[in-house]
C-alpha cells in the first residue's frame, strides 16, 4: 500500500468515511442546538429591540463553542455508525480475512481520536473562547443591559501579605469597594495587631485608599478614627473581574485561567473550583479518545448499528454524569482537582479498555479460564 504522510490507503479510506459521518452528525447536532437556543432566547432579543444583524451575529459567534461542546458526542456517534456500516457491508469481515487484525483498528482509531482531542482543545481555546466571550457580551450588555461598570462582586475576601481584606461589595469597573474590614497580622508571627474598618475604598495598582476609617489596635485596645488611610495592598480587582465578567469560570481560556488561579492563590483565596475547571478543559478534550474506545467496545457486543447508536446515546449521558460527579467532588475538595476532572474519562476508559483487551487477547481468556479451572479443582 502506498502511504501519504505515513497513512496507507486503508487509513485514508477510514478517515474520509469518518469525516463525512462526523460532518453529517455535527451539522445535525449544531442545528438542533441552535434551534433550541433560538426558541429559548428569541423573545428576549425582540424585547431588547435588537436588529436582525445583532441576533445573527450572536448565534454565529456562539457556533464555535457549540461545536467544541458537541465534538465528543459527535465523534462517538460517527464512529459507531462507521463501524456498523463496515460490519453491515462485510468490509470489516473482508479486512479481517485479509490479515487486518482488530487490534489494528483499535490502534488506528485511538491515534486518530488523540489527534481530534488536541484539535478540539486548540479550537475551543481560540475560536470557542472568543465566540463565547462575544456571545456573553451581547447577552449581558445588549440584552440584559448589564454594563461592565455595573459589575458587583459580593462578599469578596482575599489575603495579601500581612493583610486579610473583606469587602461586602466590590465594583471592579469603578475600582471601588464598600464596607471594608482589614485584619493586619505581624509579619514575624500570626499575632493580630490591628483591625481597620472603612465605609469605602478606592483601589489602584499601588494599593487601597480607605475612607472613613476606624482603627482598633488589638494590643492596646486603643481606637482611632481617620478620614482616610492608605494600605499597601497590591491586589486590585481585575483578576476577580476577569472571572465574573466572562460568566462561568469554564469560559476562561487556559492561559488566562492559569494566571487568575495564580493571583487568587497568592491572595489566599480558595481556588479548588478553578483548578478543577482547568483540568476539566483537558479532560473534556481528551474524552474524544475515550469515545473511540467506547465505540470499539460496543461493536464487540453487537453488530446491530441501531442498537449501538441507542447504547452510545446512553453512554454519552453516563460519561457526562460521572464527569459532573467528579467535578462536583473536586469543587467541594472531596477529591484532588486532577482526579476529580478526569474521573469520567478514567472510569469509562477503563471499562472500555478492559473489554477491548479481553476481546483482542484470546490468550488472556484462555489463561483466566485455566486459572479458574485450577481454583475449582483445588477447592474440590
Amino acid at each position: 500500500m502506498r502511504s501519504f504522510f505515513g497513512i496507507g490507503v486503508l487509513g485514508r479510506y477510514l478517515i474520509m468515511q469518518n469525516l463525512y459521518l462526523m460532518a453529517v452528525c455535527l451539522f445535525a447536532g449544531t442545528c438542533i442546538y441552535l434551534l433550541s437556543d433560538i426558541f429559548d432566547r428569541l423573545d428576549d432579543f425582540i424585547k431588547a429591540g435588537l436588529g436582525v444583524e445583532t441576533i445573527l451575529f450572536y448565534f454565529l459567534v456562539k457556533t464555535p463553542m457549540i461545536i467544541s461542546q458537541l465534538l465528543p458526542a459527535v465523534f462517538l456517534l460517527a464512529l459507531v455508525l462507521q463501524l456498523g456500516i463496515l460490519n453491515r457491508t462485510r468490509e470489516m469481515l473482508a479486512l479481517r480475512a485479509g490479515g487486518v487484525s482488530f487490534g489494528w483498528f483499535v490502534r488506528f482509531f485511538l491515534v486518530y481520536a488523540v489527534i481530534w482531542s488536541m484539535g478540539q482543545m486548540a479550537f475551543s481555546q481560540f475560536l470557542g473562547v472568543f465566540g463565547e466571550y462575544e456571545a456573553n457580551r451581547i447577552w449581558k450588555e445588549d440584552v440584559r443591559k448589564r454594563q461592565v461598570d455595573e459589575l458587583v462582586i459580593k462578599d469578596l475576601w482575599f489575603r495579601d501579605g500581612p493583610f486579610i481584606v473583606l469587602a461586602r461589595e466590590a465594583f471592579p469597573g469603578m475600582s471601588r469597594a464598600v464596607d471594608i474590614t482589614v485584619y493586619e497580622f505581624a509579619t514575624d508571627n500570626l499575632d493580630l495587631i490591628r483591625i481597620l474598618t472603612a465605609r469605602r475604598a478606592l483601589v489602584d495598582d499601588h494599593g487601597w485608599g480607605l475612607l472613613d476609617v476606624q482603627e482598633l489596635d488589638t494590643r492596646t485596645f486603643a481606637s482611632v478614627s481617620r478620614p482616610s488611610q492608605f494600605l499597601s495592598v497590591r491586589q486590585n480587582l481585575k483578576a476577580y473581574a476577569a472571572v465574573e465578567l466572562k460568566g462561568d469560570t469554564a469560559d476562561l481560556p487556559l492561559f488566562e485561567l492559569s494566571k487568575a488561579i495564580q493571583k487568587l492563590e497568592e491572595s489566599g483565596s480558595n481556588v479548588e473550583i478553578l483548578k478543577t475547571v482547568w483540568h476539566a478543559k483537558w479532560s473534556y478534550a481528551f474524552s474524544i479518545s475515550v469515545m473511540a474506545l467506547l465505540a470499539l467496545a460496543l461493536i464487540t457486543f453487537s453488530e446491530n448499528v441501531y442498537a449501538n447508536v441507542g447504547l452510545s446515546l446512553i453512554l454519552i449521558f453516563v460519561q457526562y454524569g460521572v464527569h459532573t460527579v467528579g467535578a462536583t467532588a473536586g469543587e467541594q475538595a472531596v477529591l484532588p482537582p486532577f482526579l476529580a476532572a478526569w474521573l469520567g474519562n478514567f472510569v469509562m476508559g477503563a471499562l472500555a479498555s478492559g473489554r477491548l483487551i479481553w476481546v483482542a487477547a484470546p490468550g488472556l481468556k484462555a489463561t483466566l479460564r485455566a486459572w479458574g479451572a485450577g481454583l475449582r479443582l483445588a477447592r474440590t
